[in-house]
């Protein structure tokens, strides 16, 4: 082991077996992603002091859980499928429904989980961009559990480096790499965070769009960075890699959710 690589704490991917049912620490970050973004998005919209107008009642969250857990899922899954390994899944059309396996792709399952609230907001008759607020304060959380998730499976390793804090990955060959996953649940998930908890404690929930486009913005450039230390997927352009580019919509979508925010009447719709 080269002297500046400092030991891959070794975990079993598998946290407890309930009978021949694995429990993977991956599927934990999901499950508690959820619950916790769940409680925490309760009690923002029961905060009437945030709001302007509060989009319903917290209430309306226990059936929102339902409709974001199967667009992030469904989403997710069809993402790793479309985005990242259509030829695999090609050859091997059965492993598609093979969830538990792993094999999520942030951006599709963030389509998914959008998709769930705008066609909940639609039935529901509620405010579509308030509860798109709502759902990116606390997605953060997630993305937190999820990439720990990641570097205790010892997947999505970084480059080849020669910083001090490197490490070798038992999947990755014998070169000392960056734990990008480490960076990734800083960047993506610590930081973006508390960056739309002060937003939202300077008022942003009164400007509706306002904090979904801000964490457009947050995670496209979070991702942006991480992707400069983590092991690319794919180039699309010189240095521009796939987790970049599928980033990119999210700045313009962010954007736009930004402006419109800002006009002078931003609507409540």
């Amino acid at each position: 082991m080269p002297a500046w690589s400092i030991p891959f704490p070794i975990v079993d991917p598998v946290f407890i077996h309930v009978g021949p049912f694995p429990i993977r620490w991956y599927a934990l970050g999901y499950i508690f992603g959820l619950l916790l973004g769940w409680l925490y998005a309760r009690r923002l919209v029961a905060n009437s002091s945030l709001w302007l107008r509060p989009p319903g009642t917290p209430s309306l969250l226990d059936d929102l859980l339902v409709w974001i857990t199967l667009g992030v899922i469904v989403g997710g899954r069809l993402g790793q499928v479309l985005l990242y390994e259509p030829s695999y899944y090609l050859a091997n059309p059965l492993e598609i429904l093979q969830v538990w396996r792993g094999g999520m792709a942030f951006h599709g399952g963030l389509v998914g989980a959008a998709l769930a609230v705008i066609v909940f907001a639609w039935r529901r008759n509620v405010a579509v961009l308030s509860y798109l607020d709502v759902v990116a304060a606390v997605a953060p959380i997630g993305l937190f559990l999820v990439r720990l998730a990641n570097f205790i499976n010892g997947e999505l390793w970084g480059r080849v480096t020669d910083v001090p804090w490197a490490m070798i990955f038992p999947e990755a060959g014998p070169n000392p790499r960056h734990p990008s996953q480490l960076y990734e649940a800083a960047l993506e998930g610590g930081a973006l965070f508390l960056m739309l908890l002060v937003l939202i404690r300077l008022g942003a929930f009164r400007r509706p769009g306002l904090v979904a486009g801000c964490f457009g913005l947050g995670y496209a450039a979070s991702r942006s960075i991480a992707e400069l230390f983590r092991k690319p997927d794919g180039l699309v352009f010189g240095p521009i890699t796939v987790g970049m580019a599928y980033s990119a919509p999210m700045v313009i979508i962010g954007v736009w959710l930004i402006v419109n925010a800002m006009r002078p009447r931003a609507s409540l719709s």
